[in-house]
């Protein structure tokens, strides 16, 4: 029975694994989908946002069904649990970077604006997080996971600088304020990327260390 649960934990593993990489690339294509105007790689992006609902929604039930069958206790138990929750935030990050692929196909229909912030700075600290913190659960590297919830404040406060951009790029150029609106609310889905990026850093170190993370001073005792 023990090498039946831990042949199943070994599959998880590498289904979190799996889907974790597709979420990274869709994140990766919907910014580079932005920069470059590029309508059709957005819109595989969009199409893709399936694939990943369907493997998240296979994960949580093979989650529930070791839970069930097995009734894992100590390392394994946080595992399973950590998985269920990682799970969750790399769905969620699947829809975000669906949304900033819609905000490209907006834009290119709509009014050329171009964005009144560092549009690369901030989507390149994004895509950072996403990646050492998915490198943090592969390496089990605590501290790794706690570098990206430092990094979660410096994607706050360029989305509060961004959102003091756009108020006065839209008081200079009116005429361009939907196009402006739409690279505000692409911030905001970066800034959303970061946070669920910093969930699942938590949750890492949760799985390494037994330790909530959230709420707590990121810095190692």
């Amino acid at each position: 029975m023990a090498q039946h649960l831990q042949r199943e934990i070994e599959q998880l593993k590498k289904k979190i694994l799996a889907l974790g990489a597709t979420v990274e690339d869709s994140v990766y294509k919907a910014v580079r989908s932005l920069q470059y105007r590029d309508a059709d790689l957005a819109k595989m992006v969009i199409a893709g946002d399936a694939v990943i609902d369907q493997a998240e929604v296979d994960l949580e039930e093979d989650c529930l069904k070791i839970l069930a069958l097995h009734q894992p206790v100590a390392i394994d138990l946080r595992f399973i649990v950590a998985v269920l929750k990682i799970n969750n935030d790399l769905e969620r990050i699947g829809d975000l970077a669906g949304h900033i692929a819609e905000r490209t196909v907006f834009l290119n229909a709509s009014v050329d604006a171009a964005a009144p912030f560092d549009l690369s700075l901030l989507a390149e600290k994004t895509q950072v997080m996403v990646k050492q913190s998915l490198d943090s659960l592969v390496n089990l590297d605590a501290a790794m996971a706690r570098q990206v919830c430092r990094m979660d404040e410096e994607v706050d406060a360029l989305h509060r600088e961004t959102f003091d951009l756009v108020k006065s790029a839209i008081r200079t150029r009116p005429e361009h304020m939907d196009a402006l609106v739409t690279y505000l609310s692409v911030s905001r889905y970066l800034e959303r990327i970061a946070d669920h990026a910093t969930n699942i850093a938590e949750d890492a170190i949760y799985m390494i260390e037994g330790v909530i993370a959230r709420h707590r001073d990121q810095s190692p005792d």
